[in-house]
């Protein structure tokens, strides 16, 4: 049977016109984003500016006030229990903790991602654990307790448990995050090796400047509750705006915010 030459798989994470809110509080209004097969994109932006909570809802996890939100082509607020299941299969995700269960082995935390999915043996089962913990350096780990290891292996370990499925998008909130630069980079280089190995789609939240610059393919740049940069590193870094600009160095406008915040007060005006 003849292909259709036109037909192209839809994107695997697509969000339209994302609204979310907390109580009366909306922290995003209007989000459009795309994340491209096979592709690292990185969301960036200042501390509270929405970065987890976009990811959040991308995964379901919370129910947006507003718009739409595609996986793999499906609209998750339209789909059964059933096939919602069966999506978020295809979906591994790194938390910011690790969130290891702390009462199993690092072998029994990657094993039981596998047993929820799969009815596979338990001979194939612990032969993929140890090939997972393998990819990320822990093979010899695979007995022992999450509070017997170091940071840096803790986040390797919740890497591992992630990918367990063999996911084809990865969501990474954080990972760098409360590790030291070396342990930092090594965690970015297993992260570029599962993309180049699996041609695994990524969408890492992280403010690191040097993971920024090292994984990213795309940058979504957040502030004031909606995207105010995207495209390339070199793109986004080449732009005029005063907050990318302030980003990426690291500029910082509490000291005028706080003196902006007392001037109104004693003005008798909302701060």
């Amino acid at each position: 049977m003849k292909m259709n030459a036109g037909f192209t798989q839809p994107p695997p994470v697509q969000i339209q016109g994302l609204i979310a809110r907390y109580g009366e509080k909306t922290v995003l209004e209007g989000v459009d984003f795309i994340a491209s097969p096979g592709i690292i994109t990185v969301i960036i932006g200042g501390s509270g500016c929405g970065k987890s909570t976009l990811l959040k809802h991308a995964l379901g996890l919370y129910q947006p006030a507003g718009g739409r939100i595609f996986l793999f082509g499906r609209d998750i607020d339209e789909v059964s229990d059933t096939e919602l299941k069966h999506i978020r299969m295809r979906i591994g995700v790194l938390f910011q903790n690790g969130a290891l269960f702390t009462s199993m082995t690092v072998g029994e935390n990657v094993a039981v991602v596998i047993r929820e999915n799969t009815d596979l043996p338990e001979e194939i089962i612990a032969q993929m654990v140890r090939m997972k913990l393998s990819l990320v350096g822990l093979e010899d780990a695979i007995g022992k307790y999450p509070e017997e290891l170091s940071g840096g292996m803790r986040k390797r370990a919740a890497l591992a448990r992630a990918i367990a499925s063999d996911p084809e998008v990865l969501f990474c909130d954080e990972p760098s995050a409360g590790l030291d630069p070396v342990v930092a980079s090594e965690l970015d280089d297993l992260l570029l090796n599962m993309r180049s190995l699996f041609n695994m789609t990524m969408v890492v939240v992280t403010h690191e400047l040097e993971s920024i610059k090292k994984i990213a393919d795309r940058v979504v740049m957040l502030d004031d509750g909606g995207i105010v940069a995207q495209g390339t590193l070199d793109e986004v870094m080449s732009m005029r705006d005063y907050r990318v600009h302030d980003f990426f160095n690291r500029i910082s406008h509490t000291e005028e915010k706080s003196r902006a915040s007392i001037y109104a007060v004693s003005e008798g005006k909302d701060a």
